[in-house]
């Protein structure tokens, strides 16, 4: 499945991510609002159904919408995780004792399986997840 997701990614967003720009149509009908986010820190997106009419940029345009949307709700930057895990890598040898991973999106778990056996051995041995149910603070 995430192979699949990775393909799909690199050929409908290929440049990594969907500007407002690209979905004039669908921004004009002022159907989604991010709304910061809940006490648990998850982001709060108002969708207002009655708004959403076939626009002329057609489903292409109106799918777009709907990755951008999904990016922002996600918030899943797993080129920015990898990058900042290959800078760690490269340039500060040796620098890290430990990170610990908490609260991680699932895509990132998903592909942090993949990704893992490729990282420096020494590096491995420095990540660690840790499950939200192991840390007290945020079981709220």
């Amino acid at each position: 499945m995430l192979l699949r997701y990775l393909k799909w990614r690199r050929e409908f967003v290929p440049h990594g991510s969907i500007s407002l720009l690209e979905t004039p149509n669908e921004v004009a009908q002022n159907k989604m609002f991010l709304q910061g986010s809940d006490k648990k820190g998850r982001p709060i997106t108002v969708i207002l159904g009655a708004r959403h009419f076939q626009s002329k940029g057609g489903l292409e345009e109106f799918k777009r919408f709907v990755v951008y949307g999904f990016d922002k709700i996600c918030s899943s930057d797993i080129h920015g995780y990898l990058g900042g895990l290959s800078i760690l890598q490269e340039y500060y040898p040796e620098r890290l004792a430990k990170v610990f991973l908490v609260h991680a999106p699932y895509i990132f778990m998903a592909v942090w399986e993949i990704v893992y056996p490729f990282i420096d051995k020494n590096t491995r041995k420095k990540v660690k997840y840790v499950h939200s149910s192991c840390i007290p603070i945020t079981k709220n």
